[in-house]
């Protein structure tokens, strides 16, 4: 029996636009290099480093602005970085909303400060609270690990206290939920096109 739903962020409850956040760096940053940093699943370089909280967000401004164009602003590169975010997954929003208070919801996404701010705002605008809706949220760079590290999920499995098998991880990352299968939790692999919600129903139901 699922006691416990964790939730990956991007992909998931929010949606990606990677092609409009790497023409925003080309156009608006002169970050020519962008798509050696980015990836829709795993980030690189400094950017892998700022979500596993080996440096700060004024790290990462500098270093964008490293690349980018003379003039360039740090206002100008975050707003490129959080045109990756391109609204909340409604299907996914009202999934959250019929399961709370049925079952223990978390969040568990390799972020950053940046983009989770934004996720934020994004949850309170749909009228919920992020902080009220999830027992708990693992971020990355809190942690100071990424997915798909198999500690990660072992760090998390322990954080909610339930059996393996009674938590469900939801995420669009093959290799993120072929390790926390590995680590015994029950999985859902999101792909294009599918019906999340009932998705979720089908893996509460067996």
């Amino acid at each position: 029996m699922i006691k416990a739903i964790v939730f990956d962020m991007g992909g998931v409850i929010v949606r990606l636009d990677m092609d409009r956040c790497i023409s925003n760096f080309k156009k608006l940053a002169g970050f020519e290099d962008i798509e050696e940093y980015l990836d829709r699943f795993h980030q690189k370089g400094f950017i892998s480093d700022l979500e596993e909280g080996k440096t700060t967000p004024e790290d990462f401004d500098r270093e964008c602005l490293r690349h980018s164009r003379p003039g360039t602003t740090a206002e100008t590169v975050r707003y490129c970085f959080c045109s990756l975010l391109d609204g909340v997954e409604e299907d996914s929003v009202e999934l959250i909303r019929s399961l709370r208070g049925r079952y223990d919801l978390y969040v568990l996404s390799n972020n950053n400060p940046i983009s989770r701010a934004y996720f934020c705002d994004m949850l309170k605008a749909r009228g919920m609270d992020p902080d009220e809706v999830f027992k708990e949220q693992f971020y990355s760079y809190e942690m100071r690990m990424l997915k798909p590290a198999r500690e990660m999920f072992e760090c998390v499995i322990g954080r909610i206290g339930a059996k393996r098998e009674e938590i469900l991880f939801i995420d669009d990352a093959a290799d993120n939920v072929e390790a926390a299968a590995a680590a015994g939790i029950t999985t859902l692999w999101l792909r294009p096109g599918m019906d999340i919600a009932a998705e979720v129903e089908k893996k509460l139901a067996e």
